[in-house]
């Protein structure tokens, strides 16, 4: 499509705009965003106390029946955008460390980013008489804090993939042994808080959850969008990159910030939520077809995972009030085993 004008009758061309659409990739999210929305009909809807659609519509708008209010803005809505949303960043999270790394382990659950969050919400919890804002906070310096020592520890001229996911092991294995040294060293009735939140969960969230997560996804996304296309560019080496242009370690610096962020921001929402960060971004890549898996596909994945594995358990152990870190973890394990022996065969 050309853009330009005329002077004097002669026509100037000023510019050529060319869009490159990917079908499959477009079809793909279309499908993930109906399966999501059909979900959160399903959440709204079902349960101990049944609900029309019409009648979860109109309690939202505010003229719904008695005693439908509570059910829905304070039960179940919370909830669901806080799967929705924590699903999501782990989602974009995964999908950019992935890229980094190019790994497909690299991401935050397992390079250590989670558990250093999960080390700064138990030094909350067990050191301290902090609240629910106290322990998000905790968790989210705790994040941060790991990642800033992973990537110290992993820059040597520059931040390769392979050294990052190594020494994010090695800090995560440290990390894990600190938290079970928390919860041994505490009360019994600290101890079980601490093994609450460690597992991950998403019983009794509420809006004081929902809005952090959402105000930090609304600053993060455009970053993570705009910034992922140089990610093809530095997967092709530093020095090709550097050659066209691309400002390696800021860039670099800045796409593991976002990930961080995200990662820490979920976790502090929801408690260290394993696997979805890892799963997601290659369940959209085999779903897209592409080569690597785009930040808008991911986080449609990982909110989709979540919010299915929430749904599960409410239904299914609805008596238990199981937490849906164990169904995350579960599927995940296999998941990652399967991973693994398909790397191996493949290598």
């Amino acid at each position: 499509m050309s853009v330009g004008t005329a002077v004097r009758g002669r026509p100037i061309r000023i510019a050529r705009l060319s869009v490159r659409l990917d079908i499959r990739a477009l079809v793909a999210c279309v499908a993930l965003a109906v399966s999501i929305v059909v979900l959160v009909f399903l959440t709204m809807t079902t349960g101990d106390y049944p609900l029309s659609v019409s009648e979860v519509v109109d309690t939202v708008l505010g003229h719904g029946p008695p005693g439908a209010e509570f059910i829905v803005l304070e039960l179940r809505l919370p909830r669901l955008l806080t799967a929705l949303l924590v699903g999501g960043a782990l989602g974009i999270s995964g999908a950019l460390m992935q890229r980094l790394t190019d790994n497909p382990l690299g991401s935050p659950d397992i390079i250590g980013f989670t558990a250093g969050s999960a080390t700064g919400a138990l030094s909350v919890i067990v050191l301290t008489d902090g609240g629910m804002m106290a322990v998000a906070g905790g968790a989210l310096t705790g994040g941060v804090v790991t990642a800033v020592l992973i990537y110290l520890l992993a820059f040597k001229g520059g931040v390769q993939g392979f050294r990052l996911v190594l020494i994010g092991i090695g800090v995560s294995a440290m990390l894990f042994a600190a938290n079970d040294y928390l919860i041994t060293h505490s009360s019994l009735q600290d101890a079980m808080a601490a093994v609450a939140w460690q597992v991950g969960g998403l019983n009794g969230r509420g809006w004081e959850h929902v809005e952090p997560v959402a105000w930090s996804m609304l600053v993060l996304l455009p970053f993570a969008v705009f910034f992922s296309h140089r990610l093809s560019i530095l997967q092709m080496g530093d020095d090709a990159a550097k050659a066209l242009g691309v400002r390696v370690e800021s860039t670099r610096f800045v796409l593991i910030a976002v990930s961080v962020a995200l990662a820490a921001v979920g976790t502090a929402a929801a408690g260290p939520i394993t696997f979805v960060a890892l799963a997601a971004p290659q369940i959209a890549r085999r779903l897209t077809r592409a080569p690597v898996a785009g930040p808008v596909a991911a986080g449609l994945t990982g909110a989709l995972l979540l919010l299915l594995s929430d749904f599960a358990v409410q239904r299914l152990f609805s008596e238990s009030q199981l937490p849906v870190g164990i169904a995350t973890a579960t599927i995940g394990g296999g998941y990652l085993a399967w991973l693994l022996g398909r790397e191996f065969r493949r290598r």
